[in-house]
């Protein structure tokens, strides 16, 4: 159930940040399997247009909604990156009912069985499909200020998206940055979650640090074994763009210096090992 997924104070643990000045963080503490603090983290981004696109909603508490007025409060897309980051999209959607719900394939008909009272049955204006991803347009404007890449291969189903004007990259699961330092930097001391061996182990393949050689075997070796040709090419696409910062739901904001880590953290993909 989504109680036991979601922090029941989040207006005490929440931290809202501007990446930039369009670019809005909103990151909490989010436990995976009740045990690795993995953070979670959504991301408000006010496009050229004056709107506004929401990437992975997180509560959308008092402060949240006076950031987004602050920005102009102009709410017109609410976008699920993947078949898990979509608990508080109805939330979102009740809030500002003018807004296009966008997601990848699987997650309306995921949503339309789940019986989680706070999981809504709001249609989907667009759905990202390996049919379609090619073609598909979100909203003129949206277009314009966005690249994007349905990673189709991905178990998680990942959408990826640039927004080009700022080089920010912003993505759910493709790639962690753990430790979640940030996301759990206003839970008190004596309440944060202690690092077990599971914990442990778990950060040290899903960290950027250093070589990432636990990552790169994590991506390699069960992420992307199902179909290693698929995912790479989304990762060359990806690659493709130009972006400084990203922003991923589960650990630290990579600002500055971003392309970088992701061609590390990636490496065997855009070679092509074998």
């Amino acid at each position: 159930m989504s109680s036991k997924l979601v922090p029941t104070n989040p207006s005490d643990v929440m931290v809202i940040r501007n990446i930039t000045p369009n670019v809005v963080a909103l990151s909490v503490p989010f436990l995976r399997f009740g045990k690795i603090p993995i953070g979670g983290r959504g991301t408000i981004v006010r496009l050229t247009s004056g709107a506004l696109a929401v990437f992975s909603p997180v509560a959308l508490t008092p402060e949240v909604k006076a950031k987004v007025q602050e920005l102009g409060g102009n709410v017109q897309y609410l976008i699920a990156p993947d078949i898990e980051h979509h608990i508080f999209i109805s939330d979102w959607a009740t809030a500002y009912p003018s807004a296009k719900l966008i997601g990848p394939e699987g997650l309306p008909e995921k949503r339309l069985a789940d019986t989680d009272e706070k999981i809504g049955k709001e249609p989907f204006a667009v759905v990202f499909t390996p049919a379609n991803k090619r073609e598909v347009s979100i909203g003129a404007d949206f277009d314009a200020d966005f690249e994007f890449e349905y990673v189709d291969a991905h178990a998680n189903r990942e959408l990826v998206f640039l927004y080009k004007p700022d080089r920010v990259l912003i993505q759910a699961d493709l790639m962690f940055n753990l430790p979640a330092i940030e996301q759990y930097s206003r839970v008190p001391e004596a309440d944060k979650p202690k690092l077990g061996l599971l914990a442990r182990f778990f950060v040290s393949f899903q960290t950027t640090e250093g070589e990432a050689k636990g990552m790169k075997r994590f991506l390699w070796y069960a992420i992307s074994r199902g179909n290693r040709e698929g995912f790479n090419e989304s990762v060359k696409r990806i690659d493709s763009w130009d972006f400084d910062t990203i922003i991923p739901c589960h650990g630290e904001v990579i600002e500055g210096g971003a392309k970088a880590v992701f061609q590390k953290v990636f490496e065997w993909h855009l070679l092509g090992r074998k």
